[in-house]
């Protein structure tokens, strides 16, 4: 569970970064990376979910 809390934040610090330089540098590759890290963020935390109620179980 460890291991997939550090993919989660590395993954939202990926889109920070990527959904700053769209806003402010108008780097407008830098959206579709905010775009793609924020399918991601949605893998990551459908698995966090799954594995917290496995979690719960015990």
């Amino acid at each position: 569970m460890k291991d997939l809390l550090v993919k989660i934040n590395a993954e939202i610090e990926t889109f920070k970064v990527e959904a700053e330089s769209l806003t402010e540098k108008g780097v407008k590759a830098a959206g579709a990376r905010a775009r793609k890290s924020t399918l991601e963020i949605e893998k990551l935390l459908k698995e966090f979910r799954k594995v917290s109620i496995e979690e719960s179980k015990k």
